[in-house]
């Protein structure tokens, strides 16, 4: 998997360099670098196009193409869909359950996820130091499916007995579960989004005509899509997030 990545930062930086300067209008780069803290490593490579909306170049925005990896361990996913996450008020709430009795937990000791995505971008520059934020807007993703202990006083499965036929059975007795990474990325807002979308805010210091250096907070998601749906709330889908720094080079082409 590590290998892919590589070749795909690789390929990606080879069409980059390629480009000539065509317009002052347009700039362009790629960033390189990684978020961190304890239990987590996500290595990305983004390439970027920004339009310029002045002749001094101050205000731009553009798109972004973001391949990342996700590496990360002993981490808890909590049940995902809107609809059950979401706090119910008034007459709904007569009716509707307490939210915490519809949000299961897959907690994994290993997770590994690649992901590919279109995202938006907007930047300030002022002087050397641009401004800017970023995010993740559709894409897809992938990974290896892991095994995690499922979490959940009333879930329940289809499975099969020791005789073979199909029965309801517990996630509280058989709490070993198989999960892997959601395959479509997609950003609905809020608990709407679904599959592994970044978010950040960054400073980037121009060195060199063609290198800065970039500093970021980021906003990671990332979503495992069970094996069996537990019946009782019709759910497969486990979310986790989380924030960090974020370190890296940028490789201005064109400005």
């Amino acid at each position: 998997m590590r290998k892919i990545i590589t070749l795909v930062f690789v390929l990606f930086s080879a069409v980059a360099y390629s480009q000539t300067p065509t317009s002052k209008r347009l700039s362009s780069g790629i960033d390189i670098g990684a978020g961190f803290k304890k239990d987590y490593l996500v290595p990305s490579f983004t390439y970027y196009e920004l339009l310029n909306l002045d002749a001094n170049q101050t205000f731009s925005i553009g798109w972004t193409v973001r391949v990342g990896a996700f590496y990360a361990k002993n981490l808890d996913y909590i049940t995902a869909p809107a609809r059950l996450t979401r706090e119910k008020t008034g007459f709904a709430a007569l009716s509707a359950p307490l939210v915490e009795d519809n949000l299961d937990t897959m907690r994994f000791s290993r997770v590994s996820a690649t992901s590919a995505n279109l995202g938006v971008r907007a930047q300030i520059r002022l002087g050397p130091v641009e401004l800017g934020a970023s995010a993740d807007v559709i894409g897809f993703g992938f990974g290896k499916n892991r095994r995690g202990i499922y979490h959940s006083s009333t879930g329940m499965f289809m499975g099969a007995d020791t005789a073979g036929k199909e029965v309801k059975l517990s996630f509280s007795d058989h709490p070993t579960q198989y999960a892997q990474p959601k395959r479509i990325n997609t950003r609905l807002l809020g608990d709407n989004d679904q599959g592994a979308l970044a978010t950040e805010v960054y400073v980037r210091l121009l060195v060199m005509r063609r290198l800065g250096v970039r500093v970021s907070y980021q906003w990671i998601t990332t979503e495992m899509h069970a094996s069996n749906e537990n019946i009782v709330t019709e759910n497969q889908r486990f979310r986790n997030r989380a924030s960090m720094v974020y370190v890296g080079l940028s490789f201005p082409f064109f400005k």
